[in-house]
């Protein structure tokens, strides 16, 4: 379920009678906890946040995060915990056993199929179809997933251990667990019956052949899911096979292995491709260049922490993996110059590209969270910039520029200096003035200007072709390519809005023009506000996100923006609507 990214709708701090419902239905679900232990999992005054989000197949969660790690999510009224819970509970659910090596396959979204069970001497645990199960890996009882039983134990027997059975809810390093403080699990120590650790050296040939011979049943190959989806899955392999196929990731998984790397690399290349389309560029921007393609918008794109290196995927260059995403018919790229590729075409009504949201990060990874270790937000340099219009080509094509290059003011003053000067336009008298030629009279004059004006002022000339250009802008993020785009750039925008309850909140909007997740900036105010906030998408577009804080909330966010972030006042519309000192939010 938490496979992929997931979005975030609210973040909110809980209410007392929803502390108190939730111990009860923790203590109705988990009949063997004891009181002390559901005090413990569900603290009575401690922070204790409420999130509800959307997981990628639209599925609706309620999360309950404690102490920053989700400790139980609640999915269409069935409340379930999460891995964190269970390193501390480890005897909460019944427990079943798998090879460390399918766990691989469980965080990509797989069902765990029987043949990739560990019979321990005693024998399974006892459960019933649609039981809530825990799954742990030979030599740990610490689960690593969570997952509903497809068939009793009785069943599972009869089949001799053939077909899906479990079908996963949520596993260590998926998503939900990449939303916590990203610990591992906790070693703990096997029970007397349980099977020995993998990791260690076998005593006998006995011992190593029924290893191998459980390991040549381990298979998460199944039949098709109900939805037509069929099933991730790990061919047959003894464990000799499964050691030396670097296609498998060994029992003790190497973080260099090459199949595991390149996996990661290509959903990260994807990743960054689907949002360079769907945030980033324009149909204005067409055609584009694959090179600026990558450099200006793919590579900014990366999250935090990640380095796209197309080097180590399965495409290993950039023209493969176009051609690959022009099969999928999302783009079209054609050679419009000899040996120089560009996008000429993108379908923005792709599903891939539709369905497409930006992975939610964790609240302990946030570059801007108060307390990260990590670098801090630094805010992109911005810088004003012109484009050529059709109607002042004739001005900029003798210094080899056309209609749509991109230029900075100063070049923009030197080019028409030297135009000046070498179609001696200087008047002889005042070499403050400036003779007007037939191109400067179109580019420049009004309509009731062209047979009266015949002079102008250096000043006056060069602010006129400044105010007849088309404004454009280039961000530069730190670390990152500079990106150039048409137009003005949209400021941070500040409203208040009065609801039907009659109640005001602050809503902003445009924060990731200037490198913000909303997500996280909702995070921060919340805990400083002490308010409900909640991040949803700004009405009238498509790809805009809003965070709407309960009450008159500016004040803070000014403080945040201008003196933390330190955004320049100019780029943020709003601020003057703070409440007065002494009025009432």
């Amino acid at each position: 379920m938490f496979a992929k990214a997931f979005r975030v709708k609210s973040n909110t701090a809980i209410k007392g009678s929803d502390r108190r419902k939730l111990r009860a239905d923790v203590t109705a679900v988990f009949p063997t906890l004891g009181t002390d232990q559901v005090s413990e999992l569900v603290p009575g005054k401690e922070e204790l946040n409420i999130v509800k989000l959307y997981a990628h197949r639209g599925d609706a969660v309620t999360v309950y995060v404690s102490g920053g790690n989700p400790i139980l999510f609640e999915l269409e009224k069935n409340l379930y915990p999460t891995v964190y819970t269970l390193w501390s509970y480890p005897d909460l659910l019944p427990t079943f056993t798998t090879w460390p090596l399918v766990l691989e396959k469980l965080v990509g979204g797989a069902d765990l199929m029987l043949p990739g069970l560990v019979v321990p001497p005693a024998g399974l645990p006892q459960v019933q179809k649609g039981d809530l199960c825990a799954i742990a890996l030979a030599g740990n009882r610490a689960p690593v997933a969570i997952g509903v039983a497809a068939m009793s134990t009785a069943e599972m027997l009869t089949s001799g251990l053939k077909g899906r059975g479990f079908s996963v809810l949520h596993t260590y390093q998926d998503h939900l667990w990449r939303s916590g403080d990203k610990s591992s699990p906790p070693s703990i120590a096997p029970l007397a019956l349980d099977p020995p650790d993998l990791s260690e050296e076998k005593g006998s040939v006995q011992a190593d052949s029924t290893v191998q011979g459980d390991m040549r049943r381990l298979t998460l190959e199944g039949e098709e899911q109900e939805e037509g989806e069929v099933q991730q899955r790990c061919g047959e392999k003894s464990l000799s096979e499964a050691t030396e196929d670097p296609s498998v990731g060994g029992l003790n998984p190497d973080p260099t292995d090459s199949k595991t790397l390149q996996e990661q690399m290509d959903e990260l290349l994807q990743r960054c491709f689907l949002r360079a389309l769907k945030y980033r560029v324009k149909k204005a921007d067409l055609p584009l260049l694959t090179s600026t393609l990558l450099g200006s918008h793919m590579f900014s794109c990366c999250p935090e922490g990640r380095q796209l290196d197309i080097k180590k995927s399965s495409y290993k260059k950039l023209s493969k993996f176009l051609q690959h995403m022009q099969q999928e018919q999302i783009i079209q790229v054609q050679e419009l110059s000899k040996g120089v590729e560009s996008v000429v075409a993108v379908d923005w009504k792709h599903p891939r590209i539709t369905s497409f949201v930006i992975p939610e990060p964790s609240p302990t990874s946030q570059t801007i969270q108060e307390g990260s270790r990590e670098q801090p937000y630094h805010p992109p340099d911005i810088k004003s910039l012109y484009c050529v219009p059709a109607s002042m080509t004739l001005l900029f094509q003798e210094s080899g520029h056309k209609k749509g290059s991109i230029l900075e003011g100063s070049e923009v003053r030197t080019i028409v200096i030297n135009y000046a000067k070498k179609n001696d336009l200087v008047d002889a008298d005042n070499k403050n003035l400036v003779k007007l030629d037939p191109i400067l009279c179109d580019c420049i004059l009004e309509k009731g200007e062209q047979h009266t004006v015949m002079k102008l002022p250096w000043d006056s000339l060069l602010n006129r072709c400044l105010e007849k250009l088309q404004p454009a802008y280039q961000v530069t993020f730190p670390g990152q390519e500079p990106i150039v785009k048409k137009g003005k750039i949209c400021p941070i925008d500040i409203t208040l809005a009065q609801r039907a309850s009659n109640k005001k909140v602050t809503v902003v909007r445009n924060l990731e023009a200037y490198g913000l997740d909303p997500c996280s900036v909702a995070t921060i105010l919340q805990q400083r506000c002490q308010a409900s906030t909640t991040v949803t998408p700004a009405p009238g577009t498509k790809d805009i996100l809003q965070v709407q804080i309960q009450g008159n909330q500016i004040h803070h966010l000014g403080r945040l923006l201008l003196e933390e972030y330190r955004l320049p006042r100019k780029h943020i519309q709003g601020l003057e609507k703070a409440p007065k000192p002494g009025k009432k939010k």
